[in-house]
């Protein structure tokens, strides 16, 4: 799971797929934290993608970085323990402008039967499960 985290983190920026009426939407994401040894994400209540992972939790994130790409599944669990989402925001200090543990729009998530899967064009597929 650090693996994972640790590239998320070094790509700055990857893409999150969900569902929205069975039409795929990506969007960009930038947050990956382990807490209580579980992988977390952050997002808005009031955003698409809160109310998509509502619906149907399972989602996909793809990154790339320097010839290797990065594909994670999973369910995302909704934590709304203000322990998970102080945790995110004190990793992230730059999202302090526009969330507080204590209001009612930051959502934090953390994977549950999670696959990622590292490729590249030269190495055989690294798969870790968690």
């Amino acid at each position: 799971m650090k693996e994972v985290q640790e590239f998320l983190k070094e790509c700055g920026v990857y893409y999150l797929a969900t569902v929205d009426n069975n039409k795929p939407k990506v969007r960009p994401f930038g947050t990956a934290e382990i807490f209580e040894n579980k992988l977390y994400i952050q997002t808005g209540k009031s955003k698409d993608v809160s109310k998509q992972i509502e619906v149907n939790p399972y989602v996909e994130i793809c990154a790339f970085k320097d010839g290797k790409w990065l594909r994670l599944s999973g369910k995302l669990i909704k934590d709304d323990r203000v322990e998970a989402k102080k945790d995110m925001l004190d990793k992230n200090p730059n999202l302090r402008g526009m969330y507080n543990e204590n209001d009612d729009n930051t959502e934090v998530l953390y994977f549950e039967s999670a696959k990622a899967v590292f490729s590249s064009f030269i190495e055989a597929p690294k798969v870790i499960e968690f």
